[in-house]
Order: C-alpha cells, then structure tokens, then sequence
C-alpha cells in the first residue's frame, strides 16, 4: 500500500524565476460533470490527494447547456421491455466506428453511473414504484432516455458540485492551464504534471504561472468549443484538447460531430418538444424585413412540411441519411442555405401555425404522418398554436427563455445549425487513459462516440468514464508524486520554455486591440466552413494549409502588449491547434473516399439531390456501409517533429465476457480485474 500523502505547496526556481509548486497525486483539469465525479469517486475510494484546476468555476458545457428535456440515456430501468448491458452495448457499437470494448463498459455501468446521481441528489424522474421511466431519443432503438427537464446536466453540475465542497476537495478557480508537462520513462511517454496561468497574479514576476506536479492528469475540458463560428456550445467554453494533442496523444474519429437548429441570441438546442409543436420557419432579409416561410418552395404539400418539423424533435442532429424524401433533416439544409448562401436570417415563430402560403393547404392535424398525430393525442396536445402547445406540454421550456429575456410567447427566436457535440476526440482505452501514460481523457474530451450515438449518451459515457478512470488510478497509480529534485530533473526545460516564450511575447510598445478576436474568427469562420456539417473535398486541402500557416505565424510572430493577455494568446494557440488536426482528419476522410455520413453532408457532383426543388450545390451521396472509412477508426497525432502522423485501424469488437461467477470471484479478490 501506497503512504498517505497530502497535497503540498513549495516554491520551484528556474533561472532566477520563482514559481509556486503544487505537489499532488491527480490533477483534475476542467470543472465539467465528469470532471467532478472523477474527483469524487477519487475521494471515496480514499485518493483525497488531489485538486481541480479551472479557468472558470462552472463555465463548460455541463451547467450551460441543455434543450426542452435534456437526455441522459441509460439502460432501461423501468417496464417489460426487454433490456441488458449486452443489448445495449450493440446499440453504442451499431452507430458505427465505436470500439466494442468501450460500448460494453459504458453500457455495463450504466446503471451504476445513473444510480450514482441520483444518490447526489440529481432529480430524475421515477414513479410511486421507484420504476424510473424512459423516452425514446434519437438514434435509440429502446426507450432507454431519461431527463430532470431542460436542465439536466447543469443539475448534475450542481450537486456533484456540492459534494466537492462537502468533501472540500480543492480547486484552483481561475487557473488556465497552458501546458502538459512530460517524461520518458521505459519508453513511453508519461503524463508528470501541468503549468497553469493564476489570472490573479498574471501581473507578478512570474507572469501567474503555477506548476503542478502530479502523477496523474485527468482532462475533462470538453470538446473543441472554440473552433466553431456557428455554435451553440457556451461562450464560457473554448476546450482545451490541444493540451493533449502538443505532447503527443492520439485523437480518434475527428470527424464525428453533431450539429443542429439551434438558438443563437441566446444559445440552446432546440430540439424535442421545440419541434414536435410544429412552429412556424420563416426567413427576412437582415433588417428583419421580406418574411418568407421558405420551407414551403420546397415541400410538397403541408403534411409532409408539418410531419417534417415535427420529426426534427427527436430527430434533432443533421443527418444526410434524412434529407431524401423529404425528411426532417431537408431542414437543416434549407435552413443553412437562406442564412449562409442568401445571407437572409431564419426564425422559429411559435405564435402561428405554419401557413400554406404557395401549398395547397393551410395546416391542419389530420394531415400529419401517424407518428406525429399520435404523440400530439397522447400528449393531449391537438389544439391550438405552436406556444399553446409548448404551454401545455413543457411550460419549463418556455420559462427558460424568459429567465433570459427572450419571451417567445411574442416574439421569435433566431437560429441557426449549430456545432452541438463532438462525437471524436483524444482516444482512451477501457480505462479512459490515454497513449499518454497517466493522462485521463473523461467527458466529451475523450473521443469514445462513434459516428452515431443515442441522444444522451454522452452523459452516460461521462460518467462511467470518470468512474473508471477514478477506479484505475486508485488501484494502480496511487503512488506519491516525485520529490522536488526529480520533478525538475524531467521538467525544468519545458517549464523554462514554455516561460521564455510567455515573456517574449510580451511587447508593451505593440497595441493588439481587437486582435484575438480577429484571430479566432479566422479560425472559427474556416472551421466553420469547411470542417461543420457541410463539406467539399475541393477546400479541405487548402484549408489545412492555411491553418497550419496561422499556426506556425501565431507560434512564430504574436505579441501582446502586457502579460494580462497571456491567457488569451495560449487559447488561440491551442484552438488554432486543435483546428488543424480536426481539419487534417476531415482531409484524410475524403481522400480515403469518405462520404456523407453521421451529422454531416460531403458534396458531390455525382451524387443523388435531396429534392427536385434544390440546385445542383447539394448533390450528395452517402457513405457505403462496406466502405473502407466505415470498417477503419481514424487515429491521428503529432509525432515529436510535430509532423501528422494518420492511421487506420480495426474496429474492436464487443468482447465475449467469462460469466461464470466462480471466475469472476477469483478474479476479483487476486485484483486481477484492473490491469
């Protein structure tokens, strides 16, 4: 057994720079629902050695994100319905590029994970019974989703992160951290602590850096939020993935996103009930003026319009596989075709019912497709306008606009398709650790999603992850952090670096008003661009080159005028970063012959229009499921001349488990399980 060992602060001087030091087993980064549960199953497994470190106390996706009714997706808790880990695990792995191994494990504790929240306090919904119901969500075969309402995940922050306090588990708010620090040991690479910016210190001698020295970092930032134009991620939340990227770790499935409609005044995913009331789309110029229900030149008649809208609901995400006959997600094409080619702005009207202006007819209930007449019937909802509606089925999601001065009882909200998730990212194993040794990847930072996922299931993977990765450092890497001495040895040229560039960016006489922003539109209108739902292998190349450009000039030219702006310099470098290594994944995609697949559309001249009504510019043609791309996972890294190095790889499949009990025991009590 490993000594108690207490987290210590000492001071660590490198040519004459003084920098405060932090001695810990685990280093926490990120303060996002996975971040938090990583600390508190630490904590209960009794590694109490350990912090969070934050840029912003709360500000990721978890406490700011949600829709009508949030999802957590697990397995089925409730009714005769069939149901078991294996089936679900099935369900994870058939969306497609998802190792096997990783969708038993998110599958096997599910329950445990769920289970786990609710035991903290987060509200879900059970019945006099205890039978804790579920809905069926998107891309889910079962009725396997759950949700607090539209603010699910933002409950989970919450109250895991009353039991931080409670715990009093340390954080360290306002600390960016800027840099993984690195060592070789028995040639592979280990992950041996961090470098962060105190933003309330960054005025000192040594410009508010902090160093950690950890054996274990767990990365929970989520996704690459900053490197989208048109997003509906928080603009509290940037990622911070290019951390892991610098030093080399393996990302996966780069190219999985979803996006969708989505609010932009005040960003939220409108999907559910949004939908399934069927409001109105229309369009203006933009000065409001000239408005259009410009879904109607494209449809046929209004039932298959209203039926349409009314998909989008738990069809949310884009998908090309429904754009043909006039399916849910021929709207997010349209909508993207008046607001980025015509330049005009789309509304969602929930005041009126959509009009038949140029159909044959108005709206009407009794032209609905079955599924959509039925949940209105059964929801008592066949009545009214589309807020009458929304009132009587989910008054929480009317409130939530309110509560930000949005009322769209009056007036109507403006969207957009958005970047919502990213279904890739840095690769785990069954542990959640990274090729890094000692570096955790938990959230939506760890790439485990494959090209399809339940709505959902994300948190569900996040919490399991945590899980794992708090029960894989508690029984094997629960050692005591290096002493003084050995740290530097390994580190003080990277801590040194890292410094000296810091300070020379620093040019008091150099005035940068308004140049980071510059900069990160740059980086977000060509993300945006050419690497969101719509794509075209004829800009991918150039693309990449002009990314790694802005790179290697932001590496090699950028000033600041005080070291109040460091914190903004390291972000747009690790944004810059991370959207050349997502770019050069969607590159490797195309020229492997990818296709239209999951949330996003690849043009193609030859292919199929998803309705007569639109032009040439949307000819398409979906990815085989034979084709090389769909049989392969994407792995892409920076080796240590920081080249792109790109590999294919099989795609594991779910493992045939050893269930005999007798087995299990003696397995279990040899810890012989973690491994």
């Amino acid at each position: 057994m490993y000594q108690h060992f207490t987290m210590t602060k000492s001071k660590l001087k490198i040519k004459n720079v003084t920098f405060p030091l932090y001695s810990l087993n685990t280093l926490i980064i990120g303060s996002g629902a996975a971040s938090l549960n990583t600390a508190i199953q630490l904590h209960e497994k009794g590694q109490t050695d350990l912090a969070i470190a934050t840029d912003q106390w709360g500000g990721g996706t978890s406490n700011n994100t949600g829709s009508d009714k949030q999802t957590y997706y697990k397995m089925s808790l409730a009714g005769d319905v069939p149901d078991s880990p294996v089936e679900m695990a099935k369900d994870l792995f058939n969306g497609g590029c998802m190792h096997g191994d990783i969708a038993l494990c998110e599958a096997q504790q599910s329950a445990q994970a769920f289970y786990n929240l609710v035991t903290h306090g987060v509200p879900f919904p059970h019945n006099r019974y205890g039978a804790y119901i579920g809905y069926k969500t998107d891309h889910d075969p079962r009725a396997r989703a759950t949700s607090c309402g539209p603010l699910t995940s933002h409950l989970m922050f919450k109250h895991l992160a009353n039991v931080i306090k409670l715990k009093r588990i340390t954080v360290f708010d306002l600390h960016e951290i800027i840099a993984l620090l690195t060592a070789t040991k028995d040639n592979e690479k280990h992950v041996v602590g961090a470098i962060a910016l105190d933003r309330n210190n960054l005025q000192s001698e040594n410009l508010g850096f902090v160093i950690f020295n950890a054996v274990n970092v767990v990365l929970g930032t989520g996704g690459p939020a900053g490197i989208y134009k048109t997003s509906v991620y928080p603009e509290s939340q940037t990622g911070s993935s290019g951390l892991g990227y610098k030093i080399g770790a393996i990302g996966n499935n780069l190219t999985e996103s979803q996006y969708g409609i989505a609010s932009i005044k005040f960003r939220w995913n409108l999907s559910g009930t949004y939908q399934q009331v069927i409001p109105r789309y229309i369009s203006t110029d933009e000065h409001g003026n000239d408005e259009q229900e410009f879904l109607n030149h494209y449809f046929p008649d209004m039932g298959k319009l209203s039926t349409a809208i009314f998909l989008k609901g738990y069809q949310w995400p884009f998908d090309p596989r429904k754009v043909f006959n006039y399916g849910s997600s021929l709207i997010d094409i349209l909508v993207y075709q008046e607001t980025m080619i015509k330049a005009r702005r789309v509304f969602i009207d929930f005041t009126k019912n959509p009009t038949g202006e140029g159909l044959l007819d108005n709206f009407s209930f009794d032209d609905l497709a079955s599924e959509a007449y039925s949940y209105l019937e059964n929801s008592g909802a066949l009545f009214g306008t589309p807020i009458q509606r929304l009132q009587h089925m989910n008054q929480s999601a009317i409130d939530l606009y309110q509560e930000h001065g949005i009322d769209i009882t009056k007036e109507p909200l403006e969207i957009a398709v958005c970047a919502q998730h990213n279904n890739g990212g840095l690769k785990g194993n069954i542990w959640w650790e990274s090729n890094i040794k000692h570096l955790f990847p938990v959230g939506e930072a760890n790439g485990t999603h494959g090209v399809y996922r339940p709505g959902g299931s994300a948190l569900n993977s996040g919490q399991v992850g945590s899980m794992r990765a708090a029960l894989f450092i508690s029984k094997r890497y629960a050692n005591n952090p290096p002493d003084t001495d050995e740290f530097v040895a390994s580190t003080a040229s990277q801590i040194n670096g890292t410094f000296t560039f810091a300070a020379n960016m620093i040019n008091p006489d150099v005035s940068q008003e308004g140049a980071f922003a510059k900069v990160r539109d740059q980086i977000q209108v060509r993300m945006s661009t050419n690497g969101a739902h719509i794509r075209d292998i004829k800009n991918i190349k150039e693309a990449v080159k002009l990314a790694w450009q802005l790179y290697a000039r932001l590496n090699d030219d950028m000033k600041i005028s005080s070291a109040t702006e460091l914190p903004d310099a390291f972000k747009n470098l690790d944004i810059c970063l991370v959207h050349a290594i997502y770019l050069e994944a969607i590159s490797e995609y195309l020229q492997k012959g990818g296709q239209s697949r999951g949330s996003y559309l690849v043009r193609n001249e030859n292919g199929a229009k998803p309705c007569q009504e639109l032009d040439d510019y949307w000819r398409l043609e979906l990815t085989p499921p034979d084709a090389f791309v769909n049989q392969k996972i994407l792995e892409i890294r920076l080796n240590e001349q920081t080249n792109v190095v790109k590999q294919w790889i099989d795609i594991r499949p779910i493992p045939q488990q050893d269930l005999w009990f007798e087995n299990a025991w003696k397995a279990y009590f040899t810890d012989k399980i973690i491994g």
